[in-house]
């Protein structure tokens, strides 16, 4: 049986790596035309592809992922900050986009921002459940009893 801890936890997992991999899969479809139109930018979103999927992979089977929601968190991140970039200031090279490149760029930071606030949720999730568990010892130091050797009353 699964207690609701677990059950958010295999949620927020789940849906971390759905968006890693929507991610992946919306990066992956603008690689042709970026490699053509500015080479760095086609081989950034190839490589923020591949991370992303390595991210999926580990959220669903590692057991401590924080490493996984980490790099899938700062990527998402870093590929909002681009995103933003590209359309005001410009990037590197003269490379400016204007609009929002509908569906591709709205999609993009639906499931960028979705991730890193379930990486965020997850975060405060673990933090309240290690609290939960409180310290091994009491304040005094005297440890808690156990079950074996404890005496029963």
């Amino acid at each position: 049986m699964m207690n609701s801890t677990n059950a958010a936890e295999a949620t927020l997992r789940g849906l971390g790596a759905c968006c890693a991999v929507g991610n992946a899969v919306l990066h992956a479809i603008l690689i042709p035309d970026h490699l053509e139109e500015k080479f760095y930018i086609g081989v950034l979103f190839a490589v923020g592809s591949a991370v992303m999927i390595v991210v999926a992979v580990a959220l669903v089977i590692m057991k401590r992922p924080f490493v996984a929601w980490l790099t899938g968190a700062l990527t998402s991140l870093g590929m909002i900050v681009g995103f933003l970039l590209s359309r005001t200031v410009g990037l590197p090279d003269g490379y400016y986009e204007p609009g929002w490149e509908p569906p591709y760029g709205p999609l993009s930071l639906i499931v960028e921002g979705l991730f890193v606030l379930a990486f965020l949720t997850w975060l405060g999730g673990t933090a309240t459940a290690e609290a939960a568990h409180g310290p091994p010892y009491r304040s005094n130091q005297e440890p808690i009893a156990s079950g074996r050797g404890a005496s029963k009353h």
